[in-house]
Parts: structure tokens; C-alpha cells; sequence
């Protein structure tokens, strides 16, 4: 019983910790939007445009032993505050057993490249994974680049990579003293996510 309220303790801690996180992060971010806008340009501009899609692509899962495949979908929203800087959050349902969703938030860079319409970024983050006695605390980091196919309209090529902490629990009989007993062991699972998609940057 102890050892059951210090995991759910546990757990509320680290989505309270998860939403300071990503608070941080948009405090942060539309911030330093503001000090580059000013120092660029002598007008103030808004700054903020906002880039939708949705994400699909393969999902590997490494623990335990062995190795999953499965499939990622769902879909994304990023709030640019620049040309450069941007923060992002993610729904992705997966086809593992048990189907996990996973919710991620994360700050994007994008780099410049002269002459070009690629956009290249790199990526880091947190994110819940809801499954079965979840949900699960995960950090990822990653990177890609988009590629535009038309006017506001790209298509990702995306890799995600990182920790997932995952809790399993062993029920037992302790015969002293004729009572249930639960026992949780936290185990790591490695999570890379190759994907695509589609990303419409709205005028």
C-alpha cells in the first residue's frame, strides 16, 4: 500500500513538473521572440504564425529484452515566434500493445539556409505517454527538416529519439501477515520514431 501511494505521489509530481516545464518554455521562448524582433527590425511586428499537420511513420520501442514495431499517428501544432524559434505540441497514437498515446511538447530550431526552401530543425522536449497504470514520463530529442511542396505547405522528414520510464508492478501474498502485496519496478524503454506527414503554415 505504501509503495502504491508513493508511485501515484510520484506520478503527480511529475506532471506537475511536465506543465512547469512547458510553461518555462513558452515564457522563454515568446521572450527571446521579442528581444530578436526588436533588435532586427526598427517595427514591431506580431511575430507569431502558427504551423498545423499531422505525423504518421514507423515506431520502435527497445526494453525488456526485446524489441516492438508498430505504427505513429496523429495529429500536431506548432506556435512560430519567429523565423527561427518555435514550440510545438504532439499527439500520437501507437499501434504498440495496448495502443499508448503519447502527448509531447517541445521547442524546435530552425536553421537558415540561404537560397533554399528546406527547412531544417532540431528538437528537444517532454512528453506523457497514457497506457495501461500510466501515464509515463519520457524525454525526447530529435531533428528533420521540412520540405516545401507548394505555397505554405511542406512535407517532414522527421527522427524522434529518447527515454521512456516505464513502471511495472508484481503482485504477491505476504503469509506473516495474510495481506496482498504490490511491488513497482521502474524500467527504462528506448523510443525512436521515424515519420512524415504534412505541415500547413497558416498565413
Amino acid at each position: 500500500m505504501k509503495t502504491a501511494s508513493r508511485l501515484v505521489g510520484f506520478r503527480k509530481t511529475v506532471l506537475v513538473v511536465f506543465l512547469f516545464l512547458l510553461s518555462a518554455v513558452l515564457t522563454q521562448a515568446q521572450t527571446a521572440s521579442s528581444f530578436s524582433s526588436m533588435a532586427s527590425s526598427p517595427v514591431a511586428t506580431s511575430g507569431t504564425n502558427w504551423l498545423i499537420g499531422g505525423r504518421i511513420g514507423l515506431a520502435i520501442g527497445s526494453g525488456f529484452g526485446g524489441s516492438t514495431v508498430g505504427l505513429a499517428i496523429g495529429p500536431m501544432a506548432e506556435v512560430l515566434f519567429n523565423k527561427n524559434m518555435a514550440v510545438g505540441t504532439e499527439l500520437n497514437i501507437n499501434t504498440f500493445e495496448g495502443t499508448p498515446i503519447e502527448w509531447a511538447d517541445y521547442f524546435k530550431y530552425y536553421f537558415d539556409i540561404p537560397g533554399s526552401t528546406v527547412k531544417p530543425y532540431a528538437n528537444a522536449g517532454l512528453s506523457l505517454w497514457f497506457a495501461t497504470d500510466g501515464p509515463y514520463f519520457a524525454v525526447r530529442f530529435g531533428g528533420g527538416a521540412n520540405f516545401k511542396v507548394a505555397n505554405n505547405l511542406y512535407i517532414p522528414a522527421d527522427l524522434q529519439i529518447g527515454p521512456i520510464f516505464y513502471s511495472t508492478k508484481t503482485a504477491g501474498f505476504d503469509p506473516n501477515t495474510f495481506q496482498a502485496t504490490s511491488t513497482s519496478t521502474t524500467k527504462t524503454i528506448f523510443y525512436i520514431g521515424i515519420t512524415t506527414g504534412i505541415r500547413y503554415e497558416l498565413p
